[in-house]
């Protein structure tokens, strides 16, 4: 019938140290600090440079996120940078759906 037990001012004290003493070991296990996160371009590279069109050329699978995770920019400006290549014929579509799309440098 009644409800939890009022706890006294030592019973409150114990109780608030095992749990900073918990946080404090939950923190040295995370490792350090933790990462910035890093802001990605939303511009795409430029088509009409040669030493970026012989970087893509040299990468054996042409996928937005590998286009994206490279230069640093979104997928979404990786998808426009791929279908400009191809537009241009330095690249040439594999397959592709309607969630992905898979391109080969010629």
């Amino acid at each position: 019938m009644g409800g939890k037990k009022k706890l006294n001012l030592k019973q409150m004290e114990r109780m608030q140290d095992k749990k900073d003493e918990q946080d404090k070991k939950k923190e040295k296990e995370k490792g350090g600090a933790p990462r910035e996160k890093k802001a990605l371009a939303v511009v795409s590279p430029d088509v009409k440079n040669d030493k970026i069109i012989a970087e893509v050329k040299k990468m054996h699978v042409l996928t937005p996120y590998a286009v994206a995770t490279r230069y640093g920019i979104r997928i979404s400006a990786a998808k426009e940078f791929l279908e400009r290549l191809q537009e241009n014929g330095t690249i040439q579509l594999v397959s592709g759906s309607h969630n992905i799309k898979i391109y080969k440098a010629d």
